[in-house]
C-alpha cells in the first residue's frame, strides 16, 4: 500500500470515530464519579491512590525482596559449583548487577509508594486553598439588597 492509500484509509477511519473535542460548550452535568469510565475530566480519588501505595508496600515490595533473593542465592550457589571457570566470574558479575537492579526497583517503588500518599494530601490542601481563594467571591455583596434579584 502507497502513502497515498495508506493516508486515504487513515483519514476515512478518524472520520467514521466520533469526535473527542468539543469547542462550542462545557459540561454542565454533576461531577463524574472518579475512576475508569468517568468523564474525561480531572479528578482524584484519595482512596485509590492510599490502596495503590498500600498494595506497593504488602504485595510489590515483598515478592521483590523475596525474588531478588531467590536468584541471588541461586546465581550464588551456581557461580561457586564453576569455581575456577570463566563461567563463574561471569555468573558473580551478573549477581552483582542484579543486586543493584533490584536495590533500585525498591527504591523506585519506595518513591512511587511516598509519592501516592503524599499526592493525596497534595490535592487536599490544594483543595482548600483555592476554596479559600474564591469564597470572599463567592459572598453575596452588600450592594445586592438594593437591586431586586433578576426575574427569569
Amino acid at each position: 500500500m502507497g502513502f497515498e492509500e495508506e493516508w486515504a484509509s487513515s483519514k476515512a477511519a478518524a472520520a467514521r470515530q466520533p469526535g473527542g473535542m468539543r469547542l462550542d460548550g462545557a459540561y454542565d452535568g454533576p461531577f463524574p464519579p472518579s475512576g475508569p469510565g468517568g468523564d474525561k475530566d480531572l479528578n482524584s480519588s484519595p482512596a485509590r491512590k492510599t490502596a495503590a501505595a498500600n498494595d506497593i508496600e504488602t504485595d510489590f515490595e515483598p515478592h521483590t525482596k523475596t525474588a531478588g533473593a531467590w536468584a541471588d542465592e541461586a546465581t550464588g550457589t551456581a557461580a561457586k559449583a564453576f569455581a575456577g571457570w570463566a563461567t563463574a566470574a561471569g555468573l558473580t558479575k551478573a549477581q552483582e548487577r542484579w543486586g543493584k537492579s533490584v536495590t533500585a526497583l525498591l527504591g523506585r517503588l519506595a518513591g512511587e509508594k511516598s509519592a501516592l500518599r503524599g499526592t493525596t494530601g497534595y490535592f487536599q490542601k490544594n483543595d482548600f486553598g483555592v476554596g479559600n481563594d474564591f469564597a470572599p467571591l463567592l459572598r453575596p455583596s452588600s450592594l445586592s439588597q438594593f437591586s431586586p434579584p433578576p426575574h427569569a
